[in-house]
């Protein structure tokens, strides 16, 4: 992997995350609603409603991440691309979510906080990609 040593640090930590995040589609898989700890009636419920797309879109954000990552590591133009696919799925997985379900009114605006930074993570990462590309240390 080429750069700066600060690019060096920040793919390996977004590696590291985007790990964690694939982690947690499989457990979500798995486990369904229980995936986060126990799980209330209404997490039930919400999960049990959740369209088969919204799970394949969290597979693609998760996926498309860590292959993106992977790629920086690499020093592959491929993470461009790819990190731009997570990105959208990301925005279309907690569009979808917070836009047409009562999770916000049920549990408070807190329960954003964390989608937020999913979003800025994902938006940091492809920014990270960009930058790598123009200074030459990726592709």
């Amino acid at each position: 992997m080429r750069g700066a040593w600060w690019f060096r640090v920040a793919v390996i930590a977004f590696f590291l995350w985007s790990l964690s995040g694939v982690f947690a589609c499989i457990q979500q898989f798995r486990l369904g609603a229980e995936a986060m700890g126990p799980a209330s009636d209404y997490d039930r419920a919400l999960f049990a409603s959740l369209p088969i797309w919204y799970m394949a879109v969290y597979a693609v954000a998760t996926g498309c991440s860590l292959l993106g990552a992977l790629a920086m590591i690499a020093g592959s133009v491929l993470s461009v691309p790819l990190l731009t696919i997570a990105l959208v799925a990301v925005m279309i997985q907690f569009g979808w979510l917070f836009a047409t379900t009562d999770i916000v009114a049920v549990k408070g605006v807190w329960v954003a906080y964390f989608p937020l930074l999913i979003l800025a993570v994902a938006a940091g990462a492809l920014k990270l990609a960009h930058l790598g590309r123009r200074r030459g240390w990726i592709g």
